[in-house]
């Protein structure tokens, strides 16, 4: 049998049109194979009917298809409407300064780590301004958010729960509700009808969060939804989620356990660089307005490898503490353990140090670390860290008011720092009275500056040496 004139049989049209399709990521495959190219999973293709080319049907007949919607760019407002603040200081910040109608917010962080808690929190304080919240509890059965409400002292007025793990009832529950705000906790609870995966996996985050993207939008609905994390500290699923939602804030443990930092990675209405520091107490997540007297309140003045520098993070500088340790090593290559900054640029500055600074580590074990947790991307903290590993090497404390502040280059060379007036009078404020910057730095009102051009020079200012150093030999 033929079709059309084409020349084709039907029978070959629908070959040509058939495909295969994993039942557990979603990928599609123009041949039958036992295992699945992308996920590596066995017997999970099942036959699918592939899609046409765009516009054309069987025989390569042109289909009609009505046109778009077309709008001038001039002509589309660039108010994006009020936002929806929550009341709590470091997670509108975090955010922009509220949350955007009609946004998707993506939260991850490791279980336990407070991601429901300030859910519930934030749920609460827009209640209490009168805004309507509807609640997906997935993870948690009402009485179960009953009880951490009671804990929390949230009364629940204005809060709808949705006791739904199905994504589709639960979207449309939320629409009965008219809510404008929804919160979905979590994501990977969700299950969407019509895939035969299991709950969290990589189709059902996908499908969950290309549906959670359009319904968001076409209804003007903020969304709010939590995630879990992976070990390697990425929220678990495909990336394609977080290239979907409009924000995506990860939730981060402090050393101490005490603080909670939350950071904006993607955020398509703010700063990509802002943090909020939260402390968990017993009543809950609370905020956290003088982060620096945070970072340095357990702070050891006597202690050797301690050196304070100043960091900026979103809008605002933050006092934290570099802290180092070299001991003897009796291993053939000595370990390097660092946290809270990147172990390649822990060996950077070693090798600067042995090469420029004349004090070498090469027979000892070192483990560097930041106070509070932070994780260190700012490079003007670069001579912290210097001096840091010097003072850990001599064991021999620093000046507890000093401060250091400077971009470490290959050659030798401190480099000036970005907003250094601003570093500089937060340190001020906390009470340190001295600080070694790079060379050209403008004064500041109630910090005497020490300035140096090289990383020698900064090591003579902030650590004079008595005595031959430890491994000064090797160098």
């Amino acid at each position: 049998m033929r079709c059309c004139g084409t020349g084709r049989t039907i029978a070959a049209v629908a070959r040509v049109q058939q495909g295969y399709r994993c039942s557990a990521c979603g990928a599609e495959s123009a041949a039958y194979a036992g295992r699945c190219p992308r996920c590596q999973a066995w017997n999970t293709l099942d036959v699918s009917p592939r899609s046409l080319k765009a516009g054309t049907v069987a025989g390569n007949v042109r289909r009609a298809v009505a046109p778009g919607r077309t709008i001038g760019l001039a002509s589309v407002g660039d108010d994006p409407g009020d936002r929806l603040a929550t009341d709590i200081p470091e997670f509108d910040r975090v955010l922009g300064g509220g949350i955007v109608p009609g946004s998707l917010i993506l939260v991850g962080g490791e279980p336990g780590i407070g991601k429901s808690t300030l859910m519930l929190q934030a749920a609460s304080r827009l209640a209490t301004r009168g805004i309507g919240v509807a609640y997906v509890c997935g993870e948690e059965s009402p009485r179960q958010l009953r009880m951490r409400a009671t804990r929390l002292g949230v009364s629940g007025e204005g809060i709808t729960l949705i006791a739904e793990t199905g994504l589709e009832a639960a979207l449309s529950a939320a629409e009965g509700v008219g809510a404008p705000v929804l919160i979905i906790d979590s994501i990977q609870s969700m299950h969407v009808e019509g895939l035969e995966s299991r709950s969290g996996g990589p189709a059902q985050l996908t499908e969950a969060g290309a549906q959670l993207v359009g319904w968001a939008k076409g209804n003007g609905i903020a969304t709010l939804i939590t995630g879990h994390v992976t070990k390697g500290g990425e929220i678990a699923g495909p990336r394609l989620l977080e290239h979907l939602v409009d924000a995506v804030l990860y939730f981060e443990s402090a050393e101490s356990g005490l603080l909670r930092i939350l950071r904006a990675v993607k955020n398509r209405f703010g700063a990509t660089d802002e943090v909020g520091v939260f402390e968990m107490t017993g009543e809950g997540l609370k905020s956290v307005e003088s982060a620096s007297w945070a970072f340095l309140d357990a702070r050891d003045r006597s202690a050797s490898g301690c050196a304070v520098t100043a960091v900026i993070e979103g809008s605002r500088p933050l006092v934290i503490e570099v802290q180092a340790l070299a001991v003897a090593s009796q291993l053939a290559s000595p370990r390097r353990i660092a946290s809270g900054l990147e172990t390649a640029r822990l060996h950077l500055l070693l090798a600067v140090l042995a090469r420029r600074g004349g004090l070498s580590a090469a027979n000892m074990d070192v483990v560097a670390t930041v106070s509070g947790g932070l994780k260190l991307r700012d490079p003007g903290a670069d001579l912290a860290v210097v001096v840091a590993l010097a003072s850990a090497i001599h064991d021999r404390e620093l000046d507890p008011g000093m401060a250091l502040l400077g971009e470490v280059a290959l050659s030798g060379a401190i480099r000036p720092v970005q907003q250094a007036q601003r570093r500089l009078s937060e340190l001020a404020r906390l009470g340190f009275a001295r600080c070694v910057v790079p060379a050209g730095t403008p004064a500041c009102d109630g910090v005497e500056l020490v300035r140096a051009g090289t990383v020698r020079a900064a090591l003579h200012a902030a650590l004079p040496l008595r005595a031959e150093p430890p491994g000064a030999a090797e160098a």
